[in-house]
């Protein structure tokens, strides 16, 4: 190994150093979300059509059929993530599967007001058995209309952020590629929202609703 063997006092003394950059770029993030948190929003004004497994599906206008808006559940935001399980899929995609595997508890989530679903390009009892096989529980849905080409992930993976106000959905925000791969915790997903984490230290919005950090944390089957 390359990496030098030092004295106990100059190994803290490059700790601090280190730690000093650390905090910078923890500065830097909180910044770079509060901003996102003032990103203008779009509006979706089309209609799509997702497909789900039967009974699991709240407000479904057919079988296993819902739209835009039942994916959020009755909740205020809305985190969609494009899984590339194709059709009759032989490699399903182990980036994508490695992504939903670092997944956090829902619950923490729903704690906030936010939902996380998965979508996909192949039919729903194909997204089922393979959901089974690798031990998932994340809704998921089966989308084959104008949806992932509208929302930039036609041709890849991709994760969007939707915030609903009474009748009205709004589309906040986008990322894919390298944008996917730190993220994962309750913390990490919520910063990307337009709510945010909703704790009194952010730096959001005026309207923006907010309580004390720490306060809202709970076992994920404690929340009630």
């Amino acid at each position: 190994m390359s990496r030098p063997i030092v004295t106990e006092q100059q190994w803290r003394a490059a700790h601090r150093r280190l730690l000093d950059e650390e905090k910078a770029a923890t500065r830097a993030r909180d910044a770079l979300a509060a901003e996102r948190r003032r990103m203008p929003m779009l509006e979706v004004t089309r209609s799509y059509r997702f497909t789900g497994p039967a009974g699991e599906l709240a407000g479904a206008a057919g079988p296993g059929e819902v739209g835009l808006p039942e994916l959020f559940d009755g909740a205020r935001q809305l985190i969609v993530y494009r899984h590339m399980l194709r059709p009759a899929d032989p490699e399903p995609c182990t980036g994508c599967s490695m992504f939903v595997d670092n997944l956090g508890h829902p619950a923490h989530l729903r704690a906030r007001d936010t939902r996380l679903v998965l979508v996909s390009a192949a039919p729903i009892d194909e997204i089922a058995a393979f959901r089974d096989r690798m031990g998932w529980r994340l809704p998921w849905y089966s989308t084959t209309d104008e949806f992932q080409r509208d929302f930039d992930v036609a041709d890849g993976f991709g994760l969007n952020v939707f915030l609903r106000d009474g009748g009205r959905i709004f589309r906040t925000y986008f990322t894919t590629g390298r944008g996917v791969e730190a993220l994962g915790s309750t913390w990490t997903l919520l910063d990307l929202t337009p709510l945010g984490r909703q704790e009194t230290w952010e730096d959001s919005p005026p309207g923006t609703p907010q309580t004390p950090p720490y306060e809202w944390w709970r076992l994920h089957d404690s929340y009630g």
